[in-house]
């Protein structure tokens, strides 16, 4: 896998104030929107049965109910809120603060290889630490079985760096709810980098294709094959 340096990437600097909300409490207002990746992705689904996804979030109602209801096997993890933990922090060789890949890895996404037909990523590699994503995406790589998916958003430089961080729950074919979400005690998640694509070609070079989608309110969508 490609290095994510801070060489390849523009950073947001600074915080925001952040509401002391937990991470499951939605806002009054709902929003929804059209996604062509999780159009292309339903349409796996719909022509084959017993497909294996992981669905990279906090636990999703909606989600679940989706996936069983159509004989799908489902799991999920919360990998952004895992990577909040103050104990995975370290120092790496250079004397940078760095989280713990390993432990990381060790205790999430502990599954065999080659298992998962769908992955839905989401926008994790936006919000999480740098010096997890690269890690992530190689492990992610390795859960998937060949030929299987993976759907990623990306935010565009247009975005803005107090872009609200959100749950996607699947409301049918290709329409997604979005959730604002907040880390416990911690306020709002951070809009950590802004990849182009050239950086997303090259983060996902191990996957045997790639296709963008770009949406209009600043997000490129990214369906990914291994």
């Amino acid at each position: 896998m490609a290095s994510v340096s801070n060489t390849l990437m523009r950073f947001f600097r600074g915080s925001s104030a952040g509401s002391a909300e937990a991470a499951t409490k939605a806002p009054a207002q709902k929003l929804t929107r059209r996604s062509s990746g999780m159009g292309e992705v339903y349409r796996t689904l719909s022509s084959q049965e017993s497909l294996c996804v992981l669905d990279l979030g906090a636990t999703s109602a909606n989600n679940i109910r989706f996936f069983t209801e159509r004989g799908h096997k489902y799991h999920s993890e919360d990998l952004l809120l895992g990577s909040m933990d103050p104990s995975l922090a370290i120092k790496d060789e250079h004397g940078n603060r760095v989280l713990d890949e390993k432990r990381f890895l060790a205790e999430n996404l502990a599954y065999e290889g080659a298992l998962f037909d769908i992955v839905f990523c989401w926008n994790l590699p936006d919000y999480m630490d740098e010096s997890l994503v690269k890690p992530v995406v190689a492990k992610l790589w390795s859960t998937l079985k060949p030929g299987g998916m993976l759907l990623a958003f990306f935010h565009t430089k247009d975005a803005g760096p107090d872009s609200p961080c959100y749950r996607y729950h699947i409301l049918g074919q290709d329409m997604l709810e979005m959730q604002h979400i907040v880390a416990p005690g911690k306020g709002s998640f951070r809009l950590q980098r802004v990849f182009n694509n050239r950086h997303i070609e090259n983060l996902f070079r191990d996957f045997a294709s790639i296709k963008f989608f770009l949406a209009r309110d600043n997000i490129r969508e990214v369906l990914v094959i291994r």
